[in-house]
């Protein structure tokens, strides 16, 4: 069985999307190529222990520049657009810039 895919979230998160709160997350420089349909593991990024599987429902891209407010639905939203960058560029490092391509992915948790 081919190794599934994982997607890790911060232990601040972990909660959110255990609620339901959080069913969105956005990736940058999609190494995993992620598609609707997949079944993916979901990690705490801090602990490594998986703490959820789920299905990608939907994935949608656009440029960071272009995202307008219903893309923040299900997503922690950002005081600033300043600060959403200033948050991607902890992650992704300095090639964060407006053009850059965002994958919106939404999800359903199934176990």
């Amino acid at each position: 069985m081919p190794n599934r895919k994982t997607i890790k979230f911060r232990d601040y998160l972990v909660p959110l999307v255990l609620s339901g709160e959080k069913n969105s997350t956005w990736r940058l420089f999609d190494d995993k190529d992620f598609k609707e349909g997949d079944k993916v593991d979901f990690i705490n990024k801090d602990t490594l222990k998986k703490f959820g599987e789920a299905v990608i429902i939907s994935i949608q891209e656009k440029k960071l520049k272009d995202l307008i407010d219903s893309d923040f639905d299900g997503h922690e939203k950002y005081e600033s657009e300043e600060k959403m960058y200033e948050d991607f560029r902890r992650y992704y490092g300095d090639r964060v810039t407006p053009e850059v391509i965002v994958k919106i992915i939404k999800f359903k948790l199934i176990s």
